[in-house]
């Protein structure tokens, strides 16, 4: 089993930034891709952003250069600096752990979400 604790949102102004942090316990998930997804009302859940276990990373294109994701020292965490913050970035974002074995997909696990508000 793996428990994913997310932190860091809250409400900024247009052009502000945030920084969400996402922290990973349990065992068995060494090998995994940890990313962001979003999601408001009435819409179906979309990736953010994705950090692949090999380093690679993958954006949404409305986020692109403007937001960046990254692991921390022990791996077990993963950040998403978000930049130049625009109400369209308003939504629940939601940490995801894919967990692969032997390079196979295995399952997922989800954060219990955290909201960001982007308003003047």
């Amino acid at each position: 089993q793996v428990q994913l604790v997310e932190s860091g949102g809250g409400s900024v102004q247009p052009g502000g930034s945030l920084r969400l942090s996402c922290a990973a316990s349990g065992s068995g998930f060494s090998d995994n891709a940890m990313g962001w997804y979003r999601q408001t009302p009435g819409k179906q859940r979309a990736l953010v952003a994705v950090l692949n276990s090999g380093g690679s990373t993958n954006y949404a294109d409305s986020v692109k250069g403007r937001f960046t994701i990254s692991r921390g020292n022990a791996k077990n965490t993963v950040y998403l600096q978000m930049n130049s913050l625009s109400p369209e970035d308003t939504a629940v974002y939601y940490c995801n752990v894919k967990v692969f074995r032997s390079g196979w997909y295995v399952r997922e696990y989800w954060g219990q979400g955290t909201q960001v508000t982007v308003s003047s």
